[in-house]
């Protein structure tokens, strides 16, 4: 994908992610079947993943570089990192951390849309501002996944969205 068609399935992934979180009755968006998050849950997980992504866009390229280091390989398809990412989390992979989620209340649920739209704009905003050849150059640390180039990290983030809404209504169907 380009820097502009990912850019495009950034904010669209994040928009029905968005819409369907805020469309969820009371009971459905604070429900959780045993361990399992619930749709509240995942919605402050994803804003939690997404924000320091966002954060990290602030810093100087030639900052990034210095602190991370270059990619020293090409870039994974958006296949490829997803399989890895799925393979990560059949071996037990989880979030930890601050990726983790508080308690979501349904009260919470207006901060967190606000606050995800805010994200994404900014998010977006920021990566317009790199380069093609950037996006396979630079690279950021990823928890579970290591070290992603930037063009990786937003793929997983076009992922990561669809796997967490699609786990929220998996959850869902358990009432």
């Amino acid at each position: 994908m380009t820097k502009q068609e990912i850019i495009h399935k950034l904010n669209a992934n994040h928009k029905l992610f968005g819409d369907y979180m805020d469309n969820l009755s009371e009971s459905d968006f604070l429900f959780c079947h045993e361990d399992k998050w619930s749709a509240g849950q995942q919605f402050d997980h994803i804003c939690r993943s997404v924000q320091p992504l966002s954060l990290a866009l602030l810093l100087p390229k030639w900052v990034i570089k210095l602190w991370i280091g270059k990619a020293n390989r090409p870039s994974k398809s958006y296949d490829e990192l997803v399989q890895k990412y799925k393979l990560k989390l059949a071996e037990g992979g989880k979030a930890s951390g601050r990726f983790v989620p508080l308690n979501v209340e349904l009260n919470d649920r207006d901060n967190l849309s606000a606050k995800l739209k805010r994200t994404m704009m900014s998010l977006t905003s920021r990566l317009d501002k790199y380069s093609e050849s950037d996006m396979d150059i630079i690279i950021l640390p990823h928890p579970l996944l290591g070290k992603l180039t930037l063009r990786e990290m937003m793929y997983f983030t076009i992922y990561h969205v669809l796997h967490h809404q699609e786990s929220a209504m998996k959850n869902i169907t358990f009432r």
